[in-house]
């Protein structure tokens, strides 16, 4: 039995995730963040003050890495861990004005990312491609 990676589904999604992480990285490393914290701080930009937990379910990631990643961002001044205002046991994770500031940068430079590496696609294309991951992720197992 024979595998050839260049038309492997799994083979090209890593492959081409990696060359969105390094594009990202190289771009959002001034603004003094890397890409393992982008998920979390795009779900916080969309709704700040949310719990470990919450952001656990919606990023999909687990606890222990979550747990990681917010220890790092308060380290470098992204987040600060808040009591919860109902819930005495838990801590909400919300923006510093650092964080808040660097937003549009970050957006930017994720857009950027997007535009350079699809550069050569149309609008339909891009909409496709898009869709065909969405469509992957949305019909996938939950393990």
């Amino acid at each position: 039995m024979s595998f050839d990676r260049n038309s492997s589904a799994g083979y090209l999604i890593h492959h081409v995730a990696r060359l969105f992480f390094e594009g990202l990285r190289k771009r959002i490393e001034p603004l003094g963040i890397v890409p393992g914290q982008f998920p979390a701080l795009l779900a916080l930009w969309q709704q700040d003050g949310q719990t470990q937990k919450e952001l656990v379910e919606k990023l999909a990631i687990e606890q222990a890495t979550m747990a990681n990643t917010l220890n790092r961002m308060e380290r470098d001044g992204l987040v600060v861990r808040k009591d919860h205002p109902t819930d005495g046991r838990a801590k909400v994770v919300c923006l510093t004005d650092k964080a808040k500031g660097i937003r549009d940068e970050a957006y930017s430079a994720a857009s950027g990312v997007n535009d350079q590496l699809l550069v050569g696609f149309s609008q339909d294309e891009r909409d496709l491609f898009i869709g065909f991951m969405q469509r992957i992720i949305r019909t996938s197992p939950k393990s």
